[in-house]
């Protein structure tokens, strides 16, 4: 039975589900995935990925789902995936860390979906026990820092230069959130 989160309505009215995905979302997540290299997003991945590569990924992550170690939220508006969230358990020493990331494509932000999806890895992380969630984001982002904020991370620290955006660099900051 699919795990859905929650179900609201965005501040443009339309309907969003936060659930976890399934092997059906392929097509949607890889469309989703090349949107952002094509947009530019501020995401690490720089090229297209191919339908058998996102495959991979996804059967990847939903078998690390099942096993416990990502907490994973697909966010649906009209029957479509169009936000991906996760936090990924650390290990051993760090078993109580947990790293997250989001992504929201283009024409779905600035609506609330980005921090119901924080809110839903919020409850989720504290439910299984993590201590800590943690994340890093491009210091030019500043619509992910803003949401990230409201939900109560704080920047810890920043490494110059650690990122390429095109042919110029940019800090990366480290935000973490204490559960």
């Amino acid at each position: 039975m699919e795990k859905v989160y929650r179900e609201f309505h965005a501040r443009d009215g339309r309907k969003v589900i936060l659930r976890a995905p399934r092997m059906s979302d392929l097509d949607d997540l890889l469309e989703f995935i090349n949107s952002l290299v094509d947009e530019g997003a501020e995401i690490l991945i720089e090229k297209r990925t191919t339908r058998e590569a996102e495959a991979d990924w996804l059967g990847r992550l939903l078998a690390d789902i099942e096993k416990g170690s990502v907490i994973c939220v697909a966010g649906e508006i009209d029957g479509k995936v169009v936000a991906n969230s996760e936090v990924r358990k650390g290990t051993g020493k760090r078993s109580h860390v947990g790293s997250l990331g989001i992504a929201i494509r283009d024409g779905y932000r600035d609506v609330g979906t980005g921090t119901e999806m924080m809110r839903v890895l919020v409850e989720e992380a504290r439910r299984v026990g993590l201590k800590v969630l943690r994340l890093t984001v491009f210091d030019s982002n500043l619509r992910a820092r803003h949401v990230y904020e409201k939900v109560g991370f704080r920047e810890v620290g920043k490494v110059p230069k650690a990122l390429r955006k095109g042919d110029e660099y940019v800090d990366e900051v480290s935000m973490t959130l204490e559960l």
